[in-house]
């Protein structure tokens, strides 16, 4: 059911090159039912004017304030429509789904800390690196190697380095399980103070 005060938001950026972190996998996992995970990357703006090949060099890509509203939305305890992205034509699709609130939202995306918007909507933020591993395996060998040395690596440094700064807690590995366990120690606190 609704809590009187919304829903905690927490944020968790992480190190560009890794996938869909494990971090956050854990954390929904863990809470289940009480957990909805928010990809940021679902909010990078349409570029339907604008051709594929250059689509796929546009990495940086302020969300527009149609999640600013939608995360204040979700926070107050009402639904939304989210935008879902389309990696394939490094589109926003057509599609939405109805994500609907709950006492946990986790707001997941590399370049999440960079717009003090977003922050401000934030309970917790989180920065977690990139797990070396993670970071190679998820892409295709398909041009990885030159598109990691000319798009990842300076981007990561030019844009996603310097939000690190902002989170509150900054968290080496998405399998650190001190890490994980202090978090979700903290969380359950947090659920406990709403419901007295």
């Amino acid at each position: 059911g609704k809590t009187k005060m919304g829903s905690i938001v927490i944020g968790v950026a992480r190190g560009s090159g890794s996938g869909k972190s494990t971090f956050t996998n854990r954390i929904k996992d863990y809470f289940g039912d009480d957990v909805v995970v928010l990809y940021h990357d679902n909010y990078y703006r349409r570029q339907d004017g604008v051709p594929f090949e250059q689509r796929v060099t546009v990495n940086y890509d302020h969300p527009d304030s149609l999640e600013i509203e939608q995360l204040k939305q979700l926070k107050e305890g009402k639904s939304i429509e989210c935008p879902v992205y389309d990696y394939t034509k490094h589109n926003r699709s057509d599609k939405v789904i109805r994500i609907d609130p709950k006492p946990v939202i986790l707001v997941e995306g590399i370049l999440l800390l960079a717009d003090p918007r977003v922050r401000d909507l934030l309970d917790i933020k989180v920065y977690v690196e990139a797990d070396a591993d993670e970071r190679i395996l998820r892409r295709d060998l398909n041009g990885i190697i030159k598109q990691y040395l000319t798009t990842v690596k300076p981007m990561h440094y030019l844009y996603v380095e310097p939000t690190r700064s902002k989170a509150d807690i900054v968290i080496n590995s998405g399998k650190n399980d001190i890490a994980f366990d202090l978090f979700v120690s903290k969380i359950r606190l947090l659920l406990d103070k709403k419901e007295d």
